[in-house]
């Protein structure tokens, strides 16, 4: 992204509600206070991949099985 077409988000968001564009200015500043966006570990790179490949061969879990798992109590 340029830095002309953020700056034409930024005017967007000035015509936004008021609070969207508190939401928005929160975002902002919580990223701004980030050195580094999270980084997954190795193990959680291969989580990842594995998932994709699954997605990829139309593997997906059942209604029934989000349903068991929304179900469940969090804790």
């Amino acid at each position: 992204m340029t830095k002309h077409e953020i700056k034409a988000v930024l005017d967007r968001v000035l015509s936004w509600p008021a609070d969207l564009q508190e939401e928005a200015a929160a975002m902002l500043l919580a990223l701004e206070g980030k050195d580094t966006f999270y980084e997954p570990t190795d193990e959680e790179r291969e989580a990842i991949a594995e998932g994709l490949q699954e997605a990829e061969r139309g593997e997906f879990a059942s209604d029934e099985e989000v349903e068991a798992l929304l179900r469940r109590p969090w804790r």
